[in-house]
């Protein structure tokens, strides 16, 4: 039977007084035989201090707190705890109901558990504990955790309603809401019927969640899978940029097609390749060139660690037209090319089955006379034969001129009449040959 608090109060007085009595005599004792003067503090001076800390209870019993403590015994109707404070707690009537049959099998004599201290001092001086409660204070600091640290936890669904599905983190219910749930799932919108059905399918499934939401004092235990998912997705990018390297060639798929260029998957993210970075020839539209669900072969130029974001090239796995300018073209060379742009400096062209190479038309080179705008000249779209005036493949610059075309000149007939003042090859060799097929052709 269980000896409520009050009388083991009076026992453990009792005791304290039995102790400090002979103890004290032996002190005295003791002390008699030794000089004031010259002999240390008596221990006898601290005997009741000692006795007190050896009986009374060591730590503060607040309500609401939750403490470590030893089963000591289970009878039918009370479970009696050593909660570590001189003191025992007891475990009983509706919170003995509570505790899962299972769980309460379980135990026995010797065990540690949680004890959640509902009252210090009960109606006959006992100290008024809760298992069940200990376990789910438990659980919600662990759901507080979670929240903080913005950990993902798999969890099983349970069962499901009209918003949402349910799960349990421990003793506490939680709430996944139909719209948290990860986009691929095609769940339908709550106002359609078949919503509760696509739910209902998920019970028993475990999902990997995020809390987005805990308040204990609400009962209120929100998850998310879209969450987890982002989370997931943030680490398993994290992890795949660390293996990265600059300068990498690697095979993915076009995964998007925007007006700014192409999106790649490389296995373990998107990387962007842009319009710029896809061709040495100009490319209006990445669709012109490129289609979703394509394999392409790709170079890493950069990997931004801190925005996770790894920019792409696929021209950069060709030669660079602009190294060998100097070998197909040459100052005073006449060439066909097409006006692309203009600005209030000059106009820009492309060279005609060379779209790759584009030079800047001076304003000064447009025309022998005064030109305001080279709109009042040229316009985009409009093909002119130019004479090459400066070249710089290092800086990727090309100076061309149309004042300096002479009325009726044409990049063939130029290009002819240079041929044919050349030294040529001897008449008989197969090259002659092929440049006379050329020229005539």
């Amino acid at each position: 039977m269980y000896v409520p608090k009050f009388a083991v109060d009076l026992k453990v007085f009792y005791n304290i007084l039995v102790n400090y009595t002979i103890l004290r005599e032996r002190t005295m004792s003791s002390d008699s035989q030794q000089s004031s003067a010259s002999s240390p503090p008596s221990s006898g001076d601290n005997a009741m201090a000692q006795l007190l800390d050896e009986y009374m209870p060591t730590s503060k019993l607040e309500r609401g707190k939750i403490m470590r403590g030893t089963i000591v015994r289970i009878e039918p109707t009370v479970i009696v705890v050593d909660v570590g404070a001189k003191c025992e707690g007891t475990v009983t009537g509706r919170e003995l109901e509570r505790i899962d049959p299972e769980r309460l099998a379980s135990l026995k004599p010797g065990d540690e558990v949680p004890a959640y201290i509902l009252h210090p001092e009960g109606s006959a001086g006992e100290v008024v504990l809760s298992l069940a409660r200990a376990v789910q204070e438990e659980d919600w600091l662990k759901a507080e955790d979670l929240l903080e640290c913005q950990s993902v936890i798999e969890l099983e669904v349970v069962d499901a309603n009209r918003g949402g599905l349910l799960v349990r983190l421990g003793k506490i219910r939680g709430f996944v809401p139909a719209s948290q749930l990860a986009p691929s799932r095609g769940i339908p919108r709550i106002s359609d019927p078949a919503c509760t059905d696509a739910l209902c399918s998920i019970v028993n499934c475990s999902l990997k969640l995020k809390v987005i939401e805990a308040n204990r004092e609400r009962n209120r235990l929100i998850l998310s899978e879209r969450a987890a998912l982002f989370i997931q997705r943030e680490d398993e990018e994290k992890e795949f940029l660390a293996s990265l390297k600059q300068g990498e060639i690697k095979k993915g798929k076009v995964s998007n097609l925007t007006d700014f260029g192409a999106f790649v998957n490389l296995g373990g993210m998107d990387g962007l390749l842009h319009l710029s970075e896809i061709s040495w020839y100009p490319v209006e539209h990445p669709s012109h060139v490129l289609e979703i669900g394509q394999e392409v072969e790709v170079m890493v130029l950069n990997i931004n660690h801190e925005r996770r974001q790894v920019a792409l090239s696929t021209k950069r796995l060709e030669a660079d037209p602009w190294t060998t300018v100097s070998e197909r073209y040459e100052e005073g060379q006449l060439v066909e090319g097409r006006i692309t742009r203009l600005t209030k400096w000059g106009a820009f062209a492309r060279l005609v089955d060379d779209e790759a190479i584009e030079g800047l038309i001076h304003i000064s080179e447009l025309d022998a006379e005064r030109v305001v705008h080279p709109r009042d000249v040229v316009k985009p779209g409009q093909s002119v034969t130019l004479r090459i005036v400066r070249m710089e493949p290092e800086r990727r610059r090309l100076g061309l001129s149309i004042k300096q075309v002479a009325d009726g000149e044409q990049a063939d007939g130029d290009w002819k009449a240079d041929y044919a003042a050349s030294a040529q090859p001897p008449m008989d060799s197969p090259m002659a040959s092929a440049f006379d097929e050329a020229v005539k052709g």
